[in-house]
């Protein structure tokens, strides 16, 4: 494993945008690379003061800008689009300075993040409403919709820039303005995206941006105040559940994407090589830390043995170590807290009898070894809570109704996997899974798809993002009837 390098970069940001200003606030915090647990520098610390100017100021930038043209909101749009492709490598570097995602890794980010802003500008001037057939012959009916109003977004750190424009993408297509809590992990990647939002012509305060220590009291002046009309959030379900309550207050519109734990189902007479890549695309990108990374791998019996050692193999020969380096494919967890759920969930599932035929250990620093475990026993830690972490756990069944009930034996239900030849089977588990999104054949459903909806069931969340989908849901639809 190659030693992380030590890092003050250029690329950083420190300044909190609000109320129409670049601010330097009295206290601030320091961002942790990590790859070597230095500081990057610190960030603007905001208060519940600043997010009440955040939202005076929100309310004027809304007058104006859901009064912009459709079609003029898309271009300023595609500009911001075009400004992240010219600032590419910074905001990669960026972001894997801020939360550790190797370097390949973020500059894919960087086209995921652009793809929802490019979809979005075309979408703009596709929001309609409709003519609406009356049966009083003196009446004359139509719907129309109109931007929500003021947006509170609260994101994590897994994703800093593609999970702030899969929001603020078709929010401000739709003429809504957004407040921005980016995650205490990766401020400095928001703050960015913030200041080529504004190059591109975007009008002062409809995107502001607020890092903070400490996030409820940040977001307690946001749930209080009706003039907020809308929260997405996307993060744990724990916090996820509390925000929804918090909410129901001023009665919001609501959308989050919270936790996942996907099942992987492969079929005794799937393509096991192929199976294989997209079980390690899914599982080991991001070392693992994705809402949708495959979590439970369940095997048939009769192909568990060749799955189990193919995966193996490819899984060994991952290169740990500095995510800046373009040959590192795993870099490390973002911090203490993640790396010590991964070590506490190996060791119970090592301590009731599974093996680690590959890895299973942490390495120092923030590092864990890309790891393969068999023979997990149905009680362990790893196949009842979410994993952020490289462990692929593999589990053996018999029946495709063992698979079925197995795979949806979870609260979430965000995302699922499953590989076969058999295209009756493929349709019938497809409609069988009790998640969000279902791959059949296919690992990485939502690459390179912007237009598609992205959500869960169960407690995976509310609402779905991406595709007009994701565009109505910063819409409100209006009827007036109009009396001849």
């Amino acid at each position: 494993m190659t030693t992380p390098m030590s890092i003050r970069d250029s690329v950083t940001r420190s300044q909190a945008y609000f109320a129409g200003e670049w601010h330097e606030t009295p206290a601030s915090f320091e961002v942790i690379h990590p790859g070597n647990l230095e500081s990057i520098g610190a960030v603007a610390d905001c208060t519940p003061d600043d997010a009440r100017r955040a939202i005076d100021a929100a309310e004027v930038a809304l007058r104006g800008w859901r009064a912009v043209n459709p079609y003029e909101r898309g271009q300023v749009l595609r500009r911001w689009h075009d400004l992240m492709f010219t600032h590419k490598e910074q905001l990669a570097r960026l972001m894997t300075l801020e939360m550790g995602k190797p370097i390949s890794e973020t500059r894919g980010e960087v086209h995921y993040a652009a793809s929802f802003v490019e979809w979005c500008s075309e979408e703009a001037s596709r929001i309609v409403g409709e003519r609406v057939a009356m049966r009083l012959s003196h009446k004359r009916g139509f719907s129309s919709a109109e931007p929500v109003g003021i947006v509170y977004a609260v994101t994590p750190w897994n994703f800093p820039a593609g999970m702030i424009t899969r929001k603020a993408a078709p929010a401000l297509a739709a003429g809504c303005v957004m407040i921005l809590k980016p995650a205490e992990q990766s401020p400095m990647t928001a703050l960015y995206l913030a200041e080529l939002w504004l190059a591109a012509g975007g009008p002062p305060d409809t995107l502001q941006v607020l890092p903070t220590s400490d996030a409820a009291a940040l977001t307690a002046p946001m749930m209080d105040d009706p003039r907020v009309r809308k929260l997405t959030f996307t993060g744990s379900t724990a916090v996820g559940r509390l925000l929804y309550t918090q909410a129901a207050k001023t009665i919001k519109r609501v959308s989050l994407e919270l936790g996942g734990h996907a099942p992987f189902l492969v079929f005794g007479d799937a393509d096991l090589e192929r199976a294989t890549r997209e079980i390690m695309a899914s599982k080991f990108r991001n070392a693992g830390q994705t809402c949708i990374s495959t979590n439970r791998i369940y095997v048939q019996r009769e192909v568990a043995a060749e799955l189990t050692r193919l995966l193996s193999d490819q899984a060994g020969r991952l290169t740990l170590g500095d995510p800046l380096l373009d040959s590192t494919q795993v870099g490390p967890v973002v911090e203490q807290a993640g790396l010590d759920k991964v070590r506490a969930q190996v060791e119970d599932a090592l301590s009731r009898g599974a093996r680690a035929v590959v890895g299973g250990e942490a390495t120092g620093g923030l590092y864990f070894q890309p790891t393969v475990l068999t023979d997990v026993a149905p009680d362990s830690l790893i196949l009842r809570e979410e994993t952020f972490g490289p462990v692929a756990p593999v589990v053996v069944f018999d029946t495709e109704e063992e698979a079925l009930a197995l795979a949806n034996a979870s609260e979430y239900g965000l995302a699922a996997y499953a590989y076969t030849r058999d295209l009756s089977r493929a349709w019938r588990v497809a409609e069988a899974l009790e998640y969000g999104i279902v791959g059949i054949n296919d690992g990485v459903p939502s690459a390179a798809a912007p237009n598609v909806p992205f959500g869960g069931m169960k407690n995976s969340g509310v609402g779905r993002e991406g595709g007009h989908w994701g565009l109505d849901e910063y819409l409100e639809t209006k009827f007036v009837s109009l009396g001849l």
